[in-house]
Order: structure tokens, then C-alpha cells, then sequence
């Protein structure tokens, strides 16, 4: 079966979906400064979902709607970070301030980890 990604920004994840069921998220939030940057905070696979690759659709995903948007992604999800590395053609690195910025919004307001 197909997993269907699905972008609920305004609860801040992006869901992975089969046969109706969430397998998998990322929770991430907007950085509220310019240039509004995607932040990865977390990126779950659920139980008995691990290993079909799930956690790599949805950050190549995750890269692919902020370059849509033309926004850089901060991946603070070791996970996001770890995928990031392997694929620098598809995840360019964020700019340091901006770096910066995402973990001083993130260390500021506990209820986006």
C-alpha cells in the first residue's frame, strides 16, 4: 500500500499515512523570523512501520516542500540531520544564523519538542 504524506502545518507535522493509519511524522514548527525557515524537531516511525523506508520519504518530502516555498530547512531531528548529510544535493545546508535562530525559538517555547 502507498504511504500518502500529509502537511498539517498549522499542527506542525507532516504525516506519513497508509490505509487511513499514521505510520510516521515529523513534528516541526516555522521559525518566526525571516526567512521562515522549516525546523525538524522530531521524526517518528511508529511500531511495526520501521524499515519500509518512511522516515526518508518524509524528509526528502520535508526538503522538497521548503524548496517549493524557497525556504532553507534547520534539521534539528537527528534523523533529519543524519538523512541531510547523506543527501547534500537534495538537503542544502541552512545558513548558520538561521541555525541559530530555529534552536534559540526552540530552547525559548518547550511545547515545540
Amino acid at each position: 500500500m502507498a504511504i500518502e504524506l500529509r502537511d498539517e502545518r498549522a499542527a506542525g507535522r507532516l504525516l506519513a499515512v497508509e490505509g487511513g493509519e499514521t505510520v510516521g511524522h515529523i513534528a516541526y514548527f516555522v521559525l518566526a523570523d525571516a526567512p521562515h525557515a522549516l525546523v525538524a524537531v522530531h521524526t517518528v516511525v511508529e511500531a511495526g512501520h520501521e524499515g519500509k523506508g518512511i522516515a526518508g520519504q518524509l524528509v526528502r518530502h520535508f526538503y522538497g516542500t521548503a524548496a517549493a516555498e524557497g525556504v532553507p530547512v534547520v534539521p534539528l531531528c537527528p534523523y533529519a540531520a543524519s538523512w541531510a548529510a547523506k543527501h547534500p544535493d537534495e538537503a542544502p545546508e541552512a545558513p548558520a544564523e538561521v541555525v541559530a535562530a530555529a534552536k534559540a525559538q526552540l530552547k525559548a517555547d518547550p511545547r515545540l519538542w
